[in-house]
């Protein structure tokens, strides 16, 4: 046994002087005798009052002196060492992601790591100091390095699972630099183990401990789900969604889906362990609107048993096409769905009125505000310096890109293009030797693709590849689609809006009814809310807009909640699930305890006494 506080001991020094004064406490009691014959009794009494005489068989005495003697053992802080050394610097990571609300451990996993945590502060000793780090989709410092122990407990509480992915390597990472140069330095991780792969970590001297917290797996979740147009039909929709089981057992649930609350269908479900089975409604979708799917399975894990989608109907797409005379582009343009196309020989205003701007070799008198697809454009804002080259050879392509998807540049010949280095506000989609000929990306708040060279110069009105190029432009272009594309977000993830013109605030209302005031700059291009932690329907009002945007789990890595008993990190390393004790178990709490009951006691046999 050693003591945190050993100065507290000198607090011992108070027994004797207990003793003393109890020995100097007489009571006399005058009594009027008849007889001489009790000068004896007078005489036994007078033997009795000696110092060692009034000890024996002085039970409240003894009871003081235990009191006394208990209480300074106490201050002193008394504790028994466990098998591992105390470490001068521990940081707790606290795994708060989606698979952490499982109630296969009562009442939940998360609220298990917590209490776990809360005694590894309470074993503190000394001037050790911890850390308290949240790791779920980004890594948040809940508590710098501290060694008061009211602080650490204040941070824990605060700490709360979210209905996203955790990303455990950033917060490894940020536990590693901590302890780098910290001798004895330890790092906690509370965790089911439900995560993604942590190849990409590489560290085989990380004094890592790994608390594995979970005893079982029983869940069915969604995901993935997806809602595509009927090309035939507009208002017809295609509602995707697989739902996974990850129990051991088969598992008969329904599922059902919604309109903006409104029910459409109900599906029974029997899926085997271990399978996802792939689901397709097809419905009528009069307006836009949310799909709604839900899950009746009553498993361990709720958060992934529902999820949402924005659907938009499509609207026509207005397309000012300005240029001295192009039939192949004109027709390409009008042979893209929905395109609304009007054709003019110059431009003097800024064309507000129409969804983006084809120049198609023409330097306007006013620069449109909207996205533009510029052919053979030489503006001197977008690049340091243009240049000229003839029969360019086409070497590389960015297939990845929206742009590109499903074109090729395969025996594409050009006669002349304009070059240009690549300027930092775009990338380059398709390459010469001598430089890059298509170039993408967001100025401000616009969307610009430019091609170097007029498609009159070349052969590639006559691939397949052009056609398939402008249709891809005028979805890749059109701000109805931009924002549509970005309605649908996992959990944790930032939502992002380019904003068209200058606003100042906007206000965001959470799936529980609460209400975001967010401050905006007016020089800012792009509206960020990265408050996402909760799935559900987020409500955006900026300026005059209001639009919804949904937020979502669907993550197998999260939904399949199994608990690991071993973490890889890296290519070789594993670590294994620990049954270490907490170091420094202090006792002086129960002998505080003893104490209180000692009191008790003396006073109950006190007052039992002179009753």
């Amino acid at each position: 046994m050693n003591f945190l506080a050993p100065a507290a001991l000198v607090f011992a020094v108070t027994i004797p002087v207990v003793i003393v004064f109890y020995l100097l406490k007489r009571k006399r009691v005058v009594k009027l005798v008849s007889s001489t014959l009790l000068w004896q009794k007078f005489l036994a009494e007078t033997q009795a009052s000696s110092p060692f005489q009034k000890l024996r068989r002085n039970w409240l005495l003894l009871l003081q002196i235990l009191l006394l003697a208990l209480a300074t053992f106490a201050l002193a802080r008394p504790y028994f060492a466990a098998k591992i050394k105390p470490a001068h610097l521990r940081v707790v990571i606290l795994d708060a992601s989606a698979s952490m609300q499982s109630t296969d451990v009562s009442p939940s996993r998360f609220e298990s790591a917590r209490a776990e945590a809360l005694k590894w502060v309470d074993s503190l000793a000394g001037r050790d100091q911890m850390v308290i780090l949240q790791a779920g989709a980004y890594t948040e410092v809940k508590q710098s390095a501290t060694s008061e122990k009211a602080a650490l407990r204040r941070a824990l509480q605060s700490c709360a699972a979210s209905d996203g992915p955790t990303r455990l390597v950033p917060a490894l990472r940020m536990a590693e630099s901590l302890v780098r140069d910290q001798p004895g330095a330890e790092i906690h991780l509370f965790t089911d183990g439900a995560v993604p792969e942590l190849r990409e970590f590489e560290n085989k001297a990380l004094p890592l401990v790994f608390h594995r917290i979970g005893v079982r797996a029983n869940n069915v979740g969604l995901t993935a789900l997806d809602a595509r147009a009927n090309p035939e039909d507009a208002r017809q929709r295609a509602v995707y969604v697989n739902v996974a089981n990850f129990s051991s057992n088969q598992v008969e649930t329904e599922l059902e889906l919604r309109l903006d609350g409104r029910l459409l269908e109900t599906r029974p479900l029997r899926i085997g362990a271990m399978e996802i089975s792939p689901q397709v409604f097809i419905t009528t979708q009069p307006r836009d609107g949310i799909f709604n799917l839900r899950l009746s399975a009553r498993d361990d894990l709720a958060c992934d048993n529902e999820a949402s989608l924005v659907s938009l109907l499509p609207r026509p797409v207005k397309v000012l096409l300005v240029s001295k005379g192009n039939r192949l582009l004109e027709r390409a343009l009008r042979a893209a769905p929905l395109v609304q196309l009007s054709v003019a020989q110059s431009l003097t205003d800024p064309a507000a009125g129409f969804d983006f701007v084809v120049l198609d070799g023409v330097v306007p008198a006013v620069w449109p505000r909207g996205n533009l697809l510029a052919f053979r454009v030489p503006n001197t804002n977008w690049f340091e310096s243009l240049s000229q080259i003839q029969a360019p050879a086409i070497v590389d392509w960015k297939s990845t890109h929206p742009l590109l998807r499903y074109v090729g540049f395969d025996n594409v010949q050009v006669v002349e293009s304009l070059t240009a280095k690549t300027p930092s506000w775009a990338s380059s989609l398709v390459d010469s030797p001598q430089a890059p000929l298509i170039l993408a990306g967001e100025l401000g708040r616009q969307r610009i693709a430019w091609v170097g060279f007029d498609p009159l110069d070349s052969n590639w009105p006559l691939r397949i590849s052009f056609p398939i190029f402008i249709a891809n432009a005028v979805e890749w272009l059109n701000p109805a689609n931009v924002q549509g594309g970005q309605l649908l977000i996992k959990a944790g993830e930032a939502f992002r809006l380019p904003l068209l013109h200058p606003e100042t605030a906007a206000q965001v209302v959470l799936p529980d009814g609460k209400v975001r005031e967010v401050p905006l700059d007016a020089t800012a291009n792009e509206f960020v809310f990265g408050e996402t932690h909760r799935q559900g329907a987020y409500r955006l009002r900026i300026g005059t807009n209001e639009l919804v945007f949904c937020v979502n789990l669907l993550d197998a890595a999260e939904s399949d909640n199994r608990p690991r008993d071993e973490l890889r990190l890296g290519q070789f390393e594993r670590v294994t699930a620990t049954t270490l004790q907490r170091a420094n178990l202090e006792v002086w709490r129960s002998i505080l305890a003893l104490g209180l009951f000692i009191l008790l006691t003396e006073w109950w046999y006190y007052h039992r006494r002179t009753v």
